[in-house]
């Protein structure tokens, strides 16, 4: 799945949230970053839970679901590398709203929230860059959620196009 010589600081360099980050500034984040691999069906968070990680999937694919009322789990997203999860989590502490399982082997990036802050007073460009990264992905799903939506809201009601 991943090859042996592929490293942390690949992962952290490859990913969106170095996207504005130097060299110097990946290699600060390997000191406190881990890589998590999950198995295919391995659970990653579950609905309900709290945790103060956020995870970006490096390779492979995640599910998305929510338990159903009666049934099936229901599948709300698959995402796969660059999705980031449990980022709500991991800045107010919130009990996460869905469940999230591989749907094939998959690697991550982990980044905790105490560790994380620690780096304030020495790296504060870091956290801010990683924090606008944090919030840039979360507003693309946020922007795909409003047009699913409204592509929704136009089916019900029958406008905006031909259903």
């Amino acid at each position: 799945m991943v090859p042996e010589n592929m490293h942390l600081l690949d992962f952290i360099k490859d990913s969106p949230l170095a996207q504005d980050l130097t060299a110097g500034d990946c290699e600060v984040l390997e000191n406190i970053m881990g890589l998590r691999r999950l198995e295919a069906g391995g659970v990653l968070i579950r609905e309900g839970e709290t945790d103060q990680t956020v995870y970006l999937v490096a390779q492979g694919r995640v599910k998305v679901v929510q338990e159903a009322a009666m049934g099936e789990p229901l599948l709300l997203h698959v995402m796969g590398p660059g999705g980031l999860c449990g980022e709500m989590g991991f800045v107010d502490g919130a009990p996460h709203s869905a469940t999230l399982i591989a749907e094939q082997d998959t690697v991550l990036l982990s980044l905790e929230r105490a560790p994380f802050e620690s780096l304030i007073e020495t790296h504060p460009h870091v956290v801010y860059h990683v924090m606008r990264a944090i919030v840039r992905l979360g507003h693309a799903v946020l922007k795909r959620m409003n047009q699913q939506h409204l592509e929704m809201n136009n089916y019900i009601t029958q406008t905006h196009g031909r259903y």
